[in-house]
């Protein structure tokens, strides 16, 4: 393929509206969840496996930091920054990041529908739990959240190789640059 053919990466303009589709889509399941399960019994969708459960989850996965949200607020903030600094430097003349770019974006959206949550309600609105292996009650924004960290593991581990990530990150360290010339 000539370079004119070549793929560019994905548009920052339709990350940004594939992100805020999923958060507006994790904002709704939420205004659902409230509207329709709070205050009352869970709902069994699939018997000893799937129900739908309201919980206002003042902390984060398994009850940790319980009411510290500053902390989350300031991680949140951290972590979009990062991001954001990230999804920048990665090469706009190439399709070959799209997958990381994907997967960030997707990470972001479960930031930002979980920090929506923090701010506006003081918790984040959980609701979908697996009896079956007692797992913790969760929202669509952690299912982002858990979907794309393993596509992120997956990709850095198995797809791109060091040159790929030196691509995004820079040159090498000088230590490195003279054993290679050696």
């Amino acid at each position: 393929m000539s370079n004119t053919a070549e793929k560019k990466r994905t548009s920052p303009l339709l990350l940004l509206i594939a992100g805020a589709i999923l958060v507006i889509f994790d904002q709704f399941t939420k205004y659902l969840a409230v509207s329709h399960l709070a205050g009352r019994e869970a709902r069994v969708l699939i018997p000893g496996i799937l129900e739908l459960r309201y919980l206002e989850n003042n902390g984060a996965a398994f009850s940790m930091l319980q009411n510290q949200q500053w902390f989350f607020y300031i991680l949140t903030a951290v972590f979009l920054i990062f991001a954001i600094w990230l999804m920048r430097k990665i090469p706009q003349n190439t399709s070959e990041f799209n997958p990381l770019l994907w997967s960030l974006a997707i990470l972001c959206a479960g930031a930002v529908g979980n920090l929506i949550d923090r701010i506006m309600h003081r918790y984040v609105i959980d609701f979908i739990y697996f009896s079956v292996i007692n797992f913790p009650i969760f929202n669509v924004a952690d299912i982002y959240v858990t979907v794309s960290v393993i596509l992120l593991i997956i990709l850095v581990l198995f797809h791109y190789k060091d040159t790929d990530l030196q691509k995004i990150f820079g040159r090498k360290n000088n230590a490195n640059q003279k054993e290679d010339a050696q």
